[in-house]
C-alpha cells in the first residue's frame, strides 16, 4: 500500500513526464500511462472530444494489438463514456455492468468492471477524458484525487503542444501575439493553480521528507513558470507594451495569499507614470517571490505590498508584522537570493530591513 509520500512523490513525477512531452499524441499517452501506474489501472484510454460532443479520437493502453484488432470500431461516445462528456465531471463507479447508462461491451472486448473517468481541461472547455479501468479491490478516493490533479497539467500540457505545433506552422505576427497571451492566460495560470495547490499542501502536512519534496516541486514549478515568461516575452513585446502593473499586481496578491490566513494589502498610486513591459515583469516576479517568503515564514497578520515612481527608480516594498530575524546571522535562502540576482540582473538593489520581533521590510529599486 502506498503511503502518502508516495502518492505525492509519484504525482509530482507523473506530472514532470507530462510536461516534459512537446509532442500533442505524446503528451496524451504520457497522461494515460502516468495515471495507469499511479492507480494500478490494468487499462488505460484517452477520448478526445470533438466539436459536436463525440470522440474524435481515442487512445488506448494495455491491449495487445492483436486483441485490439478484434474488438472492431474504436469507441465514440456511447455508454458511460457519454455520460462523463456530457456532465464534464469525475465518475467512479465498482461495477461498471451496474450503472444505468452502461451500455455493454462488444464481442471479444476484456471484461471491465471498476472505472475511474476524469475529464481534462483546457480552461473552462474540456479537451477529452481520461479512462482507467480494471483496478484490484476498486478505484480510491485518493486515486481519484490524483488523477484529477494530474488531469491539471495533462490540461495546460495539451494547451503548451498545440500552440507549439501552431507556433512551428505560422510567422504570422498577429498568430504570435495571439499564442503569446494564450501561454500566459492559460498555460502560466494553470501552472501558477498548481504551484499554490502544492504550496498550500506543504502547510498542512507534518512529515519533513513529504514537506521537504513538496517545496522543491513549487520551485520548480515557479522555474517552469519563469522559462516561459522569458519565452513570452520573445513572442510579443509590441503588443503588450501597455501592461497595467496595478491589476497584474492585485491579481498576482489575490492569487498567492488565498491559502494563508494574513490579509495582505497593496499600495500604488492613482496616477503612477507607465513603466515599460520588462519591468513590469521584474516586478512582478521580485513581489511574488517577496510575498510568498512573507506568507510562508514570517507568520504575519498583515502583509503591504507598496510600488511608487521615485525619480528614475521604481520602488518596491513587501512589508510584514511577523516574527523578524536578524540578517546578519540568518542563512540566506533561494528566496533571498533570487530577489538579489533578478534585482541586480535589471541593474536594481535590494534592502533588508528586519528584527526579531517586529517584522521585515523588503526594498526593491528597479531603474525604468
Amino acid at each position: 500500500m502506498l503511503n502518502r509520500t508516495d502518492n505525492i512523490s509519484g504525482l509530482i513525477e507523473a506530472a514532470a513526464g507530462v510536461v516534459g512531452q512537446a509532442d500533442l499524441r505524446a503528451v496524451l499517452y504520457e497522461t494515460v500511462e502516468a495515471a495507469m501506474h499511479m492507480t494500478g489501472a490494468q487499462y488505460g484510454a484517452m477520448g478526445v472530444i470533438g466539436q459536436h460532443n463525440s470522440l474524435v479520437e481515442f487512445l488506448h493502453v494495455g491491449l495487445q494489438p492483436a486483441q485490439a484488432s478484434l474488438i472492431g470500431p474504436l469507441p465514440t461516445g456511447r455508454g458511460v463514456l457519454g455520460t462523463l462528456i456530457r456532465s464534464a465531471e469525475t465518475i467512479r463507479i465498482d461495477n461498471l455492468q451496474d450503472h444505468p447508462d452502461s451500455a455493454g461491451f462488444p464481442t471479444k472486448h476484456p471484461e471491465m468492471h471498476t472505472f475511474l473517468g476524469v475529464p481534462i481541461r483546457l480552461g473552462p472547455r474540456v479537451f477529452g477524458n481520461l479512462y482507467l479501468t480494471e483496478k484490484t479491490g476498486g478505484f480510491t478516493e485518493a486515486d481519484q484525487d490524483l488523477v484529477e490533479s494530474l488531469s491539471v497539467v495533462a490540461g495546460a500540457a495539451v494547451s503548451t503542444a498545440r500552440l507549439q505545433d501552431r507556433l512551428r506552422r505560422t510567422a504570422v505576427v498577429e498568430d504570435r501575439e495571439r499564442i503569446a497571451r494564450d501561454l500566459h492566460d492559460a498555460i502560466i495560470q494553470d501552472l501558477f493553480a498548481v504551484g499554490l495547490s502544492l504550496q498550500g499542501m506543504s502547510l498542512r502536512v507534518e512529515e519533513i521528507e513529504l514537506r521537504t519534496m513538496l517545496t522543491d516541486a513549487v520551485e520548480r514549478l515557479d522555474n517552469a513558470i519563469s522559462e516561459l515568461r522569458r519565452f513570452i516575452f520573445g513572442l510579443r513585446p509590441p503588443v503588450w507594451s501597455g501592461r497595467n502593473l496595478r491589476h497584474e499586481l492585485a491579481e498576482l496578491i489575490e492569487q498567492i495569499s488565498e491559502p494563508y490566513d494574513a490579509q495582505v494589502d497593496l499600495n500604488v498610486p492613482s496616477n503612477l507614470a507607465p513603466v515599460d513591459p520588462g519591468t513590469v515583469e521584474t516586478a512582478i516576479q521580485l513581489v511574488r517571490e517577496g510575498l510568498s517568503n512573507a506568507l510562508r515564514h514570517s507568520g504575519a497578520e498583515r502583509v503591504t505590498v507598496s510600488v511608487d515612481l521615485l525619480e528614475a527608480d521604481l520602488i518596491i516594498q513587501v512589508a510584514d508584522d511577523g516574527v523578524g530575524f536578524d540578517p546578519a546571522t540568518t542563512v540566506r535562502g533561494m528566496g533571498l537570493d533570487n530577489l538579489t540576482e533578478r534585482s541586480q540582473d535589471m541593474g536594481g538593489s535590494v534592502e533588508i530591513r528586519s528584527r526579531i520581533g517586529s517584522g521585515t521590510t523588503l526594498t526593491m529599486h528597479l531603474p525604468v
